[in-house]
Parts: C-alpha cells; structure tokens; sequence
C-alpha cells in the first residue's frame, strides 16, 4: 500500500485513517480488538481516538476509547510499531497549558504508549492565549512525549493565526488538520480552509467523511433513521434535495463500477486536493473490509466531475 506523508510532518500513514469513536461504544472490547488487527493486516496505519470518546455514552468519562486501544496494543507490543495513534485534548476542558499536560499524561497512560504520535487541539479555545496553547504543545514535543501536532475544527483565519504564533516563537507547529468534510457537507472545508492547507503542505484527515453512514446508502428514508443509534443525525440530509441528488450519483458510479456507495465516497474523498486519509469507523470486520475497498478503488476523472456536480450545493 502507497503511503502518503502527513503534511510537514514525519509521519507516514495509508490513505484511510480507522475512527476509534465507536471503541467501547458500539463495538464492545472483541468486536473492536477484531477490527483493528483486521486493519493493520491489510496495511492500515492511522488509528484517530481522542481523550473524549466515548464521554456522552451513560456511564462513560471520556477515555474508554483510548483505553481499549491500549489494552490491545498490550497484548500484542509489536502492533505498536505498524501503527500511527492519533488523540486529541481540548473538548472537554479547554487548551490551557495545565490542562493539556494532564491530559496528555493521562492519554499516554490509557494508550500504554511512550510517545504519542499525532496529538490534536480537538477544537479551537478563544479563552486561552494561543502562545499559552501552543507553547504548551511544544514542551511535549520538546519532552519527547508526542511526535507531530495537529488542529481539529479551526477554522482558516484561526490555523493562520496558529501557524504564525508558532513561527514567531519557534514553537512546533500544526502540521495536520482534522476538519468536518463529507460529500454532502463540502462547505465546511472546502475554500479558503482547504486553499490554506495545501498552499501550506498542511496534512488533512477528515472526520465524518462518511456523514454518519448516510453515504453508505443506508438511510434511504426517514423510516431508516432507526436502524443505527447514529441515524437520526442524518434527518436533515434526507430533507433535503441535495441529499437525494448526492445518493442517485453514487449509485450510478456504483452500477459502473460495482463498488459499494461507502468505498465511493471515500475514494471521491481521497481524491480531493489537499487530503491525506478520510477517517471512517467500523463495528466489524466486514464493514472494515468495506471501507478498505476504496484504498483499491480508482475512479474516473469524468465520474468525480459527476460526483463533484451532483455534491455542489
């Protein structure tokens, strides 16, 4: 599998990154532990968790996810050398410089790891100074405690800001950002954010690259919704003509090309400028073999144009 380099970073990752949201949450410890080997068997690299996940589950904390990751990477050390982990700070209490070392102290704990490779600001926090936050990223880089930085849900004018804070201080800088970005929601990236990020080799792996499991083709009617504890966020895409549109076009390059409508919207993504590994999640190994499809599939430049057009709002 061709690897693609992660921005201005060191890191080197397959071009489809595995969601660790769902680890203790929708697929319990078997079921997850069976998804990542699959994973790294086929040359997967990337696994994206976050200190957060799975906090809104009844009884959770935040960390489970983490903690699974590291009691599977225990009972097997060597997987910890053919993978890239990918966590985040900042969603629950903010980017103050006290608050991400805990955090990071606590994630490397959960991981079981020495370093953490890829380490996001989960989301941007006006209240803190930047040169607070990312002089705080910086120390642990300094401390050997993580390998590349990266920014979730900044917006352009903001990973400007941080770029330059970071430039005037010497500071280890962004080198990836983790934005929202789907076929049906191209607006939350594309633009300014999108023309930043590749005039700067800034790395990006979006997040919900398959909206919730409405690019699959599951949810075809409001009748749907119920068949995942996810399904109901999809209600607005399915009121919407440009959801159906988006739906018709996949299923046209999925009668040429007999890929599922899941592997063509991660192959459409993969495609786009600027992107270095969608992130998608898996409860099986069947849905994991799936999604692994698309790093086989290449589609036409006349099939995204269609893509492109049938996605435009």
């Amino acid at each position: 599998m061709t690897l693609r380099q992660v921005g201005t970073s060191d890191l080197m990752v397959a071009p489809l990154a595995l969601g660790g949201n769902v680890f203790d949450w929708t697929a319990d410890e078997a079921a997850s532990f069976a998804v990542l080997d699959a994973f790294v068997d086929a040359g997967g690299t990337m696994i994206d968790t976050a200190d957060v996940y799975s906090a809104w589950v009844p009884g959770h904390r935040g960390g489970e996810s983490e903690r699974l990751i590291g009691h599977w990477l225990k009972r097997d050390p060597a997987k910890r050398q053919a993978v890239v982990i990918a966590t985040k700070v900042g969603m629950m209490a903010g980017l103050a410089p006290a608050t991400i070392a805990a955090a990071c102290d606590a994630s490397l704990q959960r991981l079981g790891v020495e370093r953490i490779d890829l380490y996001y600001a989960h989301k941007d926090d006006t209240a803190t100074p930047l040169t607070d936050t990312l002089g705080a990223f910086d120390a642990l880089v300094r401390a050997g405690k993580v390998r590349a930085l990266g920014a979730s849900n900044y917006d352009a004018p903001r990973l400007i800001e941080a770029l330059d804070v970071s430039a005037a201080n010497g500071f280890a800088a962004y080198s990836v950002l983790q934005p929202w970005f789907n076929m049906v929601e191209r607006a939350r990236f594309e633009g300014p954010l999108q023309d930043l990020c590749v005039a700067r080799n800034i790395g990006v792996a979006p997040y919900y690259s398959l909206a919730n499991g409405f690019l699959t083709g599951k949810y075809r009617s409001e009748a749907d919704l119920g068949k995942s504890v996810r399904g109901t966020r999809n209600i607005e895409y399915l009121r919407t003509e440009k959801g159906a549109r988006v739906l018709a076009a996949l299923d046209a390059v999925a009668a040429e090309t007999g890929a599922s409508l899941a592997q063509i919207a991660l192959a459409w993504t993969t495609a786009q400028p600027g992107i270095t590994a969608p992130i998608a999640s898996a409860t099986s190994v069947a849905q994991l073999e799936e999604l692994l499809g698309a790093l086989r599939l290449k589609l036409s430049a006349e099939q995204i144009a269609r893509l492109n057009e049938a996605s435009e709002d």
